[in-house]
């Protein structure tokens, strides 16, 4: 049970197995020394021939042989540990490079709990195949040959009996792999659908409790825990009973080697230290082999695993454009169409021009396709039909850290990591300086609160859940003006905030549309009433394009829900008053 493309994706680890195998066949040689020491002793003991040159050499030969087994065994640990370590590294960084390949649309391919679930537990299960099963596979097979050809001349039958046991280890392993491999892989896909639902629930756990639905998820979380104890149980069965075939092929195999020697023995074929010999090494032909039946169950369940993460680096990656973005020119969408799923098209034929410095704002309900339109834009969504042009150039032909560099997004949930505001703040540029950072906290206003705590240095909980909910678009606003790029696109940059804060946002935004080219998403027209071109968007569609007067003024759509919305608004400030 070899995967070659597995050894190749980690070239690295074949020296550690290796010389993991010659440490364990050095400490098999060295024990090898001291039985037959220990038996030429006790047989001169037996015959009255011993002598004083005999016990000292035997002590000698034992303390070597113990003295090499130490530093074998040690130096085994050491080189299983380096191969575990080399996968690790390895097989993580692999798989973050294939992440980083496929881009900010991976999530359209593979779920982000499986991702984390190979990545973390399926590498810990390879940890072992490549630091233990492997090591243990080629030894297994060294070691019999090993004993027998010692063996064969104090009693060739014996040993040949030994011998011929040995295969019906693997024999038994190879009649449980199919199964195995069946079982493992239901094991695994059921494992990570349930890391999946737990995931999906725990992120929604406070909306399941305002909507009184996690009672139902509960039931559903425990039918699911049910099937995974239900086929966990099955595993552990046929570990156990694969295990109860090898001991007693193991024990059976010894047995019938020593009965065969005690024959031997009794018939005067072979000497006392002969038969002592055989009697003590016959474990020695089935332990390796048993020990590799241990391993066996481990490993078949790191394949399992290795079979996920395969899947994961096989999937398809967008083809990259490599030429950069021009410095100069508009953006452009041309009967640009996309859709989730065959039957539902989100964007039909959309036509939109954004002027390089322009305020361009896109408005609309609900399901209209605005937050679709920015994802493409940032290069997250594919396989859309239509043409987005850059100045000029297709938006598939850009390469996509010059896209990057070219627009910064920020959203309702821009993403800010555990750590400090300092190195959250110089992700947006890392050759910031400390006056650089304190100038973009000031612009947002954000400056007296970190003076008031830990300045730069303030701690951040993850996804700064220990910040208000305008305190984290601010610091995420001061993140994307440190970024400094030409484009910028605000996606309900300003939702579920406070006045003040959405507020001192909509400030420092229309003072970047000044010098900065800025695409403004927003269900509140009274944010964008300031943008030089705003698109009315329906049904994926542009349904109106122009000014906030001439829109109003037109008395379509736009319009409707102008006066909608100005009536929640003088509504909301009467009761208010």
């Amino acid at each position: 049970m070899i995967d070659k493309r597995l050894i190749r994706t980690v070239p690295d680890s074949k020296r550690y197995i290796m010389a993991n195998v010659a440490m364990q066949w050095c400490a098999l040689a060295a024990n090898i020394a001291m039985m037959a020491a220990f038996c030429r002793l006790l047989e001169r003991l037996y015959l009255g021939r011993c002598a004083t040159a005999d016990l000292a050499l035997t002590a000698v030969v034992a303390l070597a042989a113990v003295a090499v087994r130490f530093g074998c065994h040690l130096g085994a640990s050491r080189m299983s540990f380096l191969s575990s370590r080399s996968v690790k590294r390895t097989l993580r960084q692999t798989i973050y490079e294939k992440l980083l390949r496929l881009g900010a649309a991976y999530r359209d391919q593979v779920r982000s709990s499986e991702v984390v679930q190979v990545a973390v537990e399926g590498v810990d299960q390879l940890e072992t195949y490549f630091g233990s099963y492997l090591s243990q596979f080629f030894y297994a097979m060294l070691a019999p040959l090993t004993l027998f050809v010692v063996l064969c001349f104090v009693d060739l039958p014996a040993a040949l009996v030994l011998l011929v046991c040995v295969p019906l280890i693997p024999i038994a392993i190879a009649a449980v792999q199919t199964w195995a491999k069946k079982l493992l892989s239901r094991y695994w896909t059921q494992y990570t659908a349930l890391g999946d639902t737990f995931l999906e629930n725990l992120q929604g756990l406070t909306t399941l409790k305002i909507y009184g639905a996690d009672g139902f998820k509960n039931k559903e979380m425990n039918e699911q825990s049910e099937q995974f104890r239900r086929i966990t149980m099955k595993v552990l069965t046929m570990q156990l009973n694969s295990i109860t075939i090898m001991d007693l092929v193991a024990y059976g195999g010894a047995a019938a080697g020593m009965i065969v020697a005690l024959s031997r023995f009794r018939s005067g074929t072979v000497g006392l230290g002969g038969c002592l010999l055989i009697l003590l090494l016959a474990a020695d032909f089935f332990i390796p082999m048993r020990q590799l039946g241990s391993f066996f169950h481990i490993a078949m369940n790191g394949m399992a695993a290795s079979e996920k993460i395969f899947r994961l680096l096989d999937l398809p990656e967008p083809e990259q454009g490599g030429e950069p973005v021009p410095e100069k020119g508009d953006i452009r969408c041309k009967d640009l169409r996309f859709a989730y799923t065959p039957d539902r098209e989100v964007l039909r034929g959309v036509d939109i021009t954004m002027p390089r410095g322009s305020f361009v704002a896109l408005v609309g309900e609900s399901g209209c396709g605005k937050s679709t339109l920015a994802s493409i834009l940032m290069g997250r969504s594919r396989g859309y039909t239509g043409a987005v042009t850059v100045g000029g150039v297709p938006l598939d032909r850009l390469d996509g850290e010059s896209l990057m560099r070219f627009i910064t997004c920020v959203s309702h949930q821009s993403t800010l990591f555990k750590g400090t505001v300092r190195d959250n703040l110089l992700m947006g540029n890392p050759a910031a300086t400390d006056a650089d950072l304190w100038r973009v906290v000031e612009q947002v206003n954000l400056a007296g609160f970190l003076r008031g705590e830990q300045g730069l240095e303030t701690r951040l909980a993850s996804q700064a859940s220990n910040l208000s909910g305008g305190q984290r678009q601010r610091l995420a606003l001061a993140r994307a003006l440190l970024h400094d790029s030409p484009v910028y696109l605000f996606d309900e940059a300003t939702s579920n905030i406070d006045v003040e804060s959405e507020n001192e946002i909509m400030a420092e935004i229309h003072r970047l549309a000044q010098t900065k080219t800025v695409v403004l998403i927003s269900h509140r027209l009274a944010n964008v009433t300031g943008a030089g071109c705003i698109y009315v968007m329906q049904d994926g569609r542009v349904a109106e394009q122009g000014t906030h007067p001439e829109l109003v003024a037109r008395g379509g759509l736009y319009a409707k829900l102008w006066n909608a919305q100005q009536s929640l608004e003088n509504y909301r400030k009467e009761a208010l008053a």
